[in-house]
């Protein structure tokens, strides 16, 4: 990994390592890719321990065809969805909040 990259994720898998970061950065850097997402922060506080916000929210995009990858903060949950669904995707969950489904 190059020394200037600062991922936003990164998993180190036995098969290779994964990183999340932008794509401008990535092309900078010189890393190949094969997806682009739209980044969602969850802005509701959810201690790590808590159940079922993952679930909530996966199967609320799930009913509206969306699937995602999610990175979990400390603070906040991140969400990774398609770059061409990204407003979907937050248009559903800001439905969710509002009390819909």
């Amino acid at each position: 990994m190059p020394g200037d990259v600062r991922p936003f994720v990164m998993v180190r898998e036995d098969e290779g390592l994964t990183l999340v970061l932008p794509r401008e950065e990535a092309d900078r850097a010189g890393l190949a890719y094969d997806h682009v997402a739209a980044r969602i922060t969850l802005r509701v506080h959810s201690a790590l321990d808590a159940a079922g916000l993952t679930a909530a929210v996966a199967t609320a995009l799930a009913e509206a065809g969306l699937s995602c990858n999610v990175g979990a903060g400390l603070h906040h949950d991140h969400l990774f969805v398609a770059n061409a669904e990204g407003r979907r995707a937050s248009a559903v969950l800001a439905g969710l909040a509002a009390g819909g489904s």
